[in-house]
């Protein structure tokens, strides 16, 4: 975005935040949904996942982002990389194991599976803008 002016680029990058917002809160509705159109609120535990997920990069990461997307790095960094990959497995393991045991429909489950899709989505994006804006959100 180099040859772009500043008010263009700054607009361009107001409309992503806007669309990165929609995105989450088409997520949220999606979770919401799940549980409200069946009446039952047992997919919301995949909700605890989603509050789980960012702590394990809030806590041991640091302000060094850069550092989780390469191969090298300390224990921490380890340790990090573990716990958020056991917090992305349980949101997607929680709808699955509530579909197996009879306590949610077909429904509910395509609606969480694809709640975690969008947030998925959402986060790689935010990613994606953070590393190649002129500033860095961390």
């Amino acid at each position: 975005m180099a040859g772009l002016s500043r008010s263009l680029s700054t607009c361009l990058h107001s409309g992503q935040l806007a669309l990165l917002a929609i995105l989450v809160s088409g997520g949220i509705v999606l979770q919401i949904l799940a549980c409200a159109l069946y009446n039952n609120w047992w997919p919301m535990l995949t909700a605890l996942m989603y509050v789980i997920l960012p702590m394990p990069l809030l806590f041991f990461a640091g302000s060094n982002s850069s550092s989780l997307m390469s191969n090298e790095g300390n224990g921490w960094v380890n340790f990090t990389k573990f716990l958020t990959g056991a917090s992305v497995i349980g949101s997607i393991a929680i709808p699955s194991i509530l579909k197996h045991a009879n306590l949610i429909g077909w429904g509910a489950l395509a609606m969480e599976l694809s709640s975690f899709v969008v947030f998925g989505v959402a986060i790689l994006w935010f990613l994606q803008m953070s590393n190649h804006d002129d500033y860095s959100y961390f």
